[in-house]
């Protein structure tokens, strides 16, 4: 395999990795505040649709971006409605959206299908970052969303690990009812973190209708906000370590469409399966590691919180 080959692969593999680790720092944050949230797909799906919508309309990407937002934070409200107030299973409330979330976004793009988006994000090179060698033509010649991300993990990591208030969100996932003996809102910080790892789904739903793509069809995100799950319990509930996960699942997509333009005699299906197949053998090798070393998960994660009760 030449160089050119193998960068333009590893180019790809942050393109198709990128919706991932949105998806996946959403869900982080979501379940580093003790809820599990299995909606991701249906989040995701609506973000893109709304999204696209927007963006089609105002003639503006950064539009779709916002309202990909506001709709995925919209999902994740219910969710947190559901689980944190009302004490309802989070694995049938997640599981719940994603069946609603697959519908509804459905019925709103069904007049938009197949429509191409004229003003999409489009890919530029970095100043003086995309000269440096092998690595400036993988990592930055990408579009604003990708360079977005690359800031985000960062922050994310030094919110997480750093400030107080990160501190405070790892208590409220661990012992909530030692975190509310301390002042700390554990209903509020519940519901914010919910609501944010939703609008983040959303934008990574919106980067397939807004670039990977773009155009809007049902079910644009084939499952990868499936993935996006398996990815937080492969990264450990750490977003450093997410964007490292993503990409080799991007990797492995982006390996499928390589295969096939070399005109390698595999099979389609077998090339489309090759990331789900990924996701099983990771979640497996990674929960072994995990169970053996008592590392990973939140304490509480799934476990309804009640004052009452503590």
């Amino acid at each position: 395999m030449s160089v050119d080959i193998l960068i333009a692969i590893l180019a790809t593999a942050i393109t198709a990795g990128t919706p991932l680790l949105y998806a996946a720092l959403g869900e982080i944050l979501a379940e580093r505040a003790g809820i599990l949230n299995l909606g991701v797909e249906g989040m995701m799906l609506v973000g893109a649709v709304s999204g696209f919508i927007a963006a089609h309309y105002t003639s503006s990407p950064w539009a779709g971006v916002i309202a990909a937002m506001l709709a995925g934070g919209a999902m994740a409200s219910i969710h947190a409605l559901l689980t944190v107030t009302l004490r309802a299973n989070q694995i049938v409330s997640g599981l719940s959206l994603t069946i609603f979330g697959t519908g509804l976004s459905g019925y709103l793009g069904k007049p938009i299908v197949g429509t191409p988006l004229e003003t999409s994000f489009k890919a530029f090179e970095m100043p003086i970052m995309s000269s440096i060698p092998f690595i400036g033509p993988i990592m930055f010649k990408q579009d604003a969303l990708v360079y977005l991300s690359y800031i985000i993990i960062p922050l994310m990591w030094y919110f997480l690990y750093r400030t107080k208030t990160g501190l405070n969100l790892r208590a409220v996932g661990e012992n909530p009812a030692a975190a509310d003996s301390l002042g700390i809102n554990v209903f509020r910080v519940k519901y914010v973190y919910v609501i944010i790892g939703g609008m983040l789904a959303g934008i990574g739903g919106a980067y397939l209708s807004l670039m990977y793509v773009p155009t809007w069809m049902e079910n644009i995100t084939a499952g990868r906000g499936w993935i996006a799950v398996a990815l937080v319990i492969f990264a450990t509930w750490n977003p450093a370590q997410a964007i490292l996960g993503a990409y080799i699942f991007g990797g492995i997509d982006a390996l499928g469409f390589r295969l096939q333009a070399m005109d390698i005699m595999i099979p389609t299906y077998f090339l489309k399966m090759l990331p789900y197949i990924f996701t099983i053998i990771v979640l497996i090798l990674v929960t072994g590691k995990n169970a053996a070393k008592h590392i990973g998960a939140p304490q509480s994660l799934g476990l309804p919180y009640d004052r009452e009760e503590r």
